[in-house]
């Protein structure tokens, strides 16, 4: 009884554990590219990849084959002691063994192995590409749970205000300072803040959700660890797009995966080409044969395979030489194709840089957007801070009534939640600058 207890306890302090564990956002960008199907797909592709290299390596061994073959013959022969046709019957076979190697084939082993390399290469590109993407997801989407927590604080304290003014209300209403209707628009605010807190629970749930989903662990007990996103500053962006393009160059793989895809249509040239020089191959072989009667003379038989085996080897080494002359001008007609092909991806990398370019441009310019936005919200908020403090002390004293009053503290909360709002979409659109730029750190 008493292991049952202690075995209980201990499942629920590991359940308890589990459930107050709260993720960091470095967490949980682990676990999201850790579990994500779309990573996990390009690694196995990845290893594909891997192979055709092995593969392309391989073309320039020899290989080596091994075949042996039998025949069993029935019918009449000659006998060569009695000089008269019999009827016989023999079984014969061979053994062969071969090797055969290219000696040059215009290079185009060499190629086609570099070019096996550089699918490996994009490959890595490509991983990097989808761990890009869905780390900013979820760093969007942790910010996206701080400021759904934030809204939520701000519901409950104006929630908590309307609740401390209905006390306040009820008992000027019994002391006949203010009319019924007077006590009956405070109840209303109260119930009115009470929606927004739930609605705002709603909000955190569904944020909460929405980053579990893409973690693929349980909302149940999921919750994240507060970071410090700071009070926007305009020291946080850079000077200018430029500098942040300069440095997306070197560190975006949709840029470098470009860069590869014009080494590869190279290589597919020169591939090409190889066609028009001749192939020169190599082999070797070695045979031997056996025969055995099975209907010979009395005082007759047949010689051991052993023997059999020795006598009859032979070997034999050869090389061919293949040299095009005329192919109907398809090799001519190929190597155009394949240069038409290198400027194709020459163009796409110059629109991946315009794209990158042009998104980077549109991102600063959020960045200063939502600066600016942010610059107006805190000056509004403090404004609206200051007229709440001077309408609450009217208030108090009776010189304002409960209608505008509640005006104004309906302005203070919608100043506070546009802050709020504008200031994590500046950290967003900063950490995506950050992004571009190669220095987003996630903690």
């Amino acid at each position: 009884m008493k292991i049952k207890l202690i075995l209980l306890v201990a499942l629920f302090i590991s359940v308890a554990t589990f459930s107050q564990k709260k993720w960091t956002l470095k967490e949980c960008v682990n676990e999201a590219l850790r579990k994500n199907i779309s990573i996990q797909q390009n690694r196995l592709s990845l290893e594909l990849a891997k192979k055709d290299v092995e593969i392309a390596k391989g073309n320039f061994l020899p290989n080596l084959n091994a075949n042996t073959g039998g025949n069993l013959n029935f019918g009449t022969g000659f006998d060569p002691v009695s000089q008269n046709r019999i009827n016989t019957t023999f079984f014969g076979g061979s053994v062969n063994v071969s090797s055969g190697i290219t000696v040059f084939n215009g290079f185009r082993n060499t190629n086609t192995f570099k070019q096996a390399q550089l699918g490996v290469e994009s490959g890595l590109l490509d991983l990097k590409k989808i761990e890009n993407d869905i780390s900013l997801f979820v760093v969007n989407g942790y910010l996206n749970i701080l400021f759904a927590k934030e809204n939520l604080n701000v519901a409950e304290v104006q929630y908590r205000i309307s609740k401390t003014q209905i006390e306040a209300a009820q008992s000027r209403f019994n002391s006949g300072v203010i009319p019924k209707g007077d006590l009956l628009n405070t109840q209303s605010t109260a119930a009115t803040n009470l929606q927004s807190v739930i609605e705002q629970e709603n909000s955190l749930d569904l944020a909460l959700l929405n980053l579990a989903q893409l973690l693929q662990v349980n909302v149940a007990g999921f919750d994240i660890s507060p970071i410090n996103v700071g009070a926007p500053s305009a020291d946080l962006f850079y000077k200018n797009s430029t500098s942040v393009y300069d440095k997306s160059l070197q560190t975006m793989p949709e840029i470098a995966r470009a860069k590869l895809a014009i080494e590869n249509a190279a290589l597919g040239i020169e591939i090409t080409k190889s066609s028009f020089l001749p192939t020169v191959t190599a082999s070797v072989g070695l045979s031997t044969n056996y025969g055995f009667s099975l209907k010979l003379p009395d005082g007759f038989s047949n010689t051991p395979i052993i023997d059999q085996f020795n006598d009859n080897f032979g070997y034999g080494l050869g090389f061919n030489v293949s040299i095009p002359i005329f192919n109907r001008f398809q090799t001519k007609n190929r190597v155009a194709q394949s240069v038409i092909n290198k400027e194709i991806f020459e163009t796409r990398l110059e629109s991946e840089k315009l794209s990158l370019k042009q998104t980077i441009e549109q991102s600063f310019l959020d960045v200063k957007t939502a600066l600016k936005s942010y610059e107006a919200a805190t000056i509004s908020l403090e404004a609206q801070n200051e007229a709440f403090k001077n309408a609450q002390e009217r208030y108090n004293f009776g010189a304002m009534t409960q209608f505008d009053f509640d005006q104004v503290r309906t302005r203070l909360v919608n100043a506070e939640g546009t802050l709020i709002r504008s200031k994590y979409d500046y950290v967003f659109k900063t950490k995506v600058l950050q992004f571009y730029s190669g220095d987003l750190v996630l903690e």
